[in-house]
């Protein structure tokens, strides 16, 4: 292994030490506790939004971030899932939140505070330089969207092709099989590297979403981000802007980079938990206004990269509450996103995965990956599609006869092999080219010509 450069590393004490937040510690002193938060008196002239604090009471040192500053006193919002804080206990200011991202930390699992919690080696920090760098590339210094590439799941590449540097949606309900579908999408190999954030899952499927479904082969080159369920609201909260910094930094090396957030809707629910605990009034089912503000911050630092860097791909999923596709925090993200896949508790029920409704799903852009063939073709499907689904409750009455529309003859015949063709699960080996293999999978089912003997 090559030696760090001397200077490099008197650059980085440098940057330690240059800022007077780190040289003199402000503190302050608890002067109230809640359930979720705690106020300090003493850090309203040192403290700013987002800076993180230390609590040092009876205990260990505990953690949190200040989401409001009044005159004399700021609110702190814990990252542990009690407090631990008592009157007098002294808070100390650290500054803001950083993380420090190494290519060693592919393979790797951390919280979203970027400590390691796979019982691995400790983690190797980064150049301090980039750690608190989060604004997005400037609108005009972008790269363009141009190459789409195969994720070798036929019905998103048929219908809803993606491209590098796109953020799609995934929307579905419980349970519609939204987790599969994502660790599919994970496995696309046209990727350097891979973050996954998987926040307010349970526990219990943590490690069976990565060993199983993702794999070890797919894990050599993921960085996993978790806040599960029973966690803080401010870890729920951190774990989406933890992941997108560590995209952010192997975007900045020249990576394509797939990040995959699980689920966004959570994130959301944390987000309207530490905004109510400040006192900020909800406008639009319980949500406040700051949710809706925060939600397109997080989502535009994904995309491509500016001129000499790589892209950041964004599958991210959103939990439709009650099957509700006009929640707000749904309306909300798909208004930001460059296209959704709609995952349909019918279509599940009838025993079809993924479970993507072709004429509800749209990607935005389509028309960079598909060939004009290609972009034909798939207007014509979704027509026979969309004709056989119109017309179901009258084939189930009996009242279609064979021979009166030639169109719904065809539509009969082949929408059924159509859905069978697009059936894959994760075991099934990745498509190469959907196109083919459903033109395969469409002869293979003709009816051959029947020979009447002479």
């Amino acid at each position: 292994m090559p030696m760090p450069d001397p200077l490099d590393l008197l650059e980085r004490s440098w940057l330690r030490f240059r800022d007077e937040r780190t040289l003199v510690r402000r503190g302050g002193k608890v002067v109230e506790v809640s359930p979720t938060h705690y106020r300090v008196r003493g850090l309203s002239a040192a403290a700013r939004l987002g800076d993180m604090v230390e609590l040092r009471g009876h205990g260990a040192a505990r953690r949190g971030e200040v989401v409001q500053i009044g005159a004399d006193e700021v609110l702190v919002a814990p990252f542990d899932r009690t407090s631990d804080a008592g009157i007098g206990d002294l808070v100390m200011v650290h500054g803001p939140f950083a993380v420090t991202p190494h290519a060693s930390w592919r393979g790797r699992v951390i919280d979203a505070l970027g400590r390691a919690i796979d019982n691995g080696a400790t983690l190797v920090e980064g150049d301090p330089r980039r750690a608190a760098d989060t604004a997005p590339p400037s609108a005009l210094s972008r790269q363009r969207v141009e190459t789409g590439f195969r994720t070798g799941v036929r019905v998103v590449d048929i219908f809803t092709p993606i491209c590098f540097g796109q953020r799609l949606g995934v929307f579905a309900g419980s349970g519609v099989g939204k987790s599969t579908l994502l660790a599919m999408l994970a496995s696309a190999g046209a990727f350097d590297t891979v973050i996954v954030a998987l926040v307010g899952e349970r526990g219990r499927e943590v490690r069976e979403f990565l060993e199983d479904t993702l794999g070890e082969r797919n894990m050599r080159k993921t960085v996993a981000v978790v806040a599960t369920s029973d966690e803080s609201a401010m870890m729920r909260k951190r774990a989406p802007d933890t992941a997108m910094r560590v995209a952010e930094h192997f975007r900045d090396q020249g990576h394509r980079v797939l990040l995959v957030l699980d689920s966004i809707t959570r994130f959301a629910h944390a987000l309207r938990e530490v905004a109510i605990g400040t006192g900020e009034p909800p406008i639009s089912r319980g949500y406040p206004p700051s949710v809706f503000t925060d939600l397109p911050k997080l989502l535009e630092r994904a995309g491509p990269g500016a001129d000499g860097s790589g892209s950041i791909t964004a599958i991210i999923s959103v939990l439709v509450d009650g099957d509700d596709h006009n929640d707000p925090i749904s309306d909300a993200v798909r208004g930001i996103l460059d296209g959704h896949v709609v995952l349909d508790r019918t279509i599940a029920e009838q025993g079809r995965f993924p479970a993507v409704n072709p004429l509800s799903s749209i990607s935005r852009l389509a028309q960079k990956a598909w060939s004009g063939d290609q972009r034909a073709l798939v207007a014509r499907l979704k027509a026979m599609i969309a004709r056989f689904e119109d017309t179901r409750d009258i084939r189930l009455l009996g009242a279609y006869q064979a021979g009166a529309d030639p169109d719904l003859d065809i539509a009969v015949r082949q929408v059924p092999v159509i859905y069978e063709a697009l059936n894959q699960s994760p075991g099934d080996p990745p498509s190469a080219d959907p196109f083919a293999d459903l033109a395969r999978h469409l002869k293979a089912r003709e009816k051959p010509n029947v020979v009447q003997p002479g």
